[in-house]
């Protein structure tokens, strides 16, 4: 994952795209391609997510209980994997979002100015 920028690409923290997804299939029931598209949407199109980089964490997020995937047919009445999230995966969705709030938050602290260094 990367943000649109070829020149500022840069890759996030390990888990944050677990997180992610986790917040996208709280909205719903997606398959991949949706997947990407509402993050990239939802990012005003700053996030950009990579297949090589979907279709593993998605694999990861099954072999963990955290979502759960069924076949369907997508919007364009193709064959597509559905995934939703599991009961377990709304808990670790909570505790992971209450992380990252904490983690961005003391990040916020030390990017913002002090009062005495700019006297």
């Amino acid at each position: 994952m990367s943000t649109k920028s070829a020149s500022s690409q840069l890759g996030l923290l390990q888990g944050t795209l677990d997180l992610l997804i986790l917040q996208t299939l709280a909205l719903g029931r997606f398959h991949g391609h949706a997947i990407v598209c509402s993050i990239e949407q939802r990012s005003a199109d700053v996030l950009q997510i990579g297949h090589g980089s979907l279709y593993p964490a998605l694999q990861r997020l099954l072999k963990l209980g955290l979502i759960q995937a069924e076949d369907g047919i997508s919007e364009n009445n193709r064959k597509a994997r559905f995934y939703r999230l599991t009961a377990k995966g709304r808990k670790q969705l909570f505790a992971e979002t209450s992380k990252w709030e904490r983690f961005s938050s003391a990040i916020a602290q030390i990017l913002a100015p002090i009062a005495e260094e700019n006297s």
